[in-house]
């Protein structure tokens, strides 16, 4: 009889490269961005029915504001770069809806979780909102890594020196 299962190393590596796959069992739409607001806000069409576009904002992570220069604007730029003519899936957790009329989701392109790699390129930072707390510990691990290597807003030369919530709660 062959013993398959005997490495539990094998069962670690297989559990860790499908949790680092993209969405699986959970509710998506496929979406066309019509346009980008900020580094976690943008504007979509559902391509699965008619309508107007729709606020979408991304969950577990918080952008600098645009007047945070020069972070804002790198921010926005970096999610037009990031998902520029592409298709793209929305993924909802818990909650659906903030208290500003957006949908709250995540966003896939090509099995890649966009609002992980803003965080791990250092245009935005992870902030865990419960109950929207699905992908918080890969979005926590990418900002170490980027705070680490000193990307972006974690650079030593020109870091974030504010919050982007108490930029917004500060401003005149």
């Amino acid at each position: 009889m062959m013993k398959i299962f005997r490495c539990p190393v094998s069962w670690i590596g297989l559990l860790f490269l499908v949790s680092c796959s993209g969405p699986v069992g959970s509710e998506q739409v496929e979406v066309r961005v019509e346009r980008v607001l900020s580094g976690n806000t943008l504007e979509v069409r559902d391509l699965s029915q008619s309508g107007g576009a729709k606020r979408v904002r991304l969950i577990g992570i918080e952008a600098p504001d645009l007047q945070q220069n020069p972070w804002g604007n790198a921010a926005k730029q970096e999610l037009e770069r990031l998902i520029e003519g592409q298709t793209l899936l929305l993924e909802w957790d818990i909650e659906r809806e903030d208290g500003y009329d957006r949908h709250l989701a995540y966003l896939w392109r090509d099995g890649k979780l966009v609002n992980e790699e803003l965080i791990a390129g250092g245009y935005a930072l992870a902030q865990v909102r419960s109950p929207n707390i699905k992908y918080d510990r890969r979005f926590t691990h990418a900002q170490e890594k980027a705070r680490i290597m000193g990307q972006g807003i974690w650079d030593s030369q020109t870091p974030l020196r504010v919050h982007p919530s108490d930029f917004r709660q500060n401003r005149p």
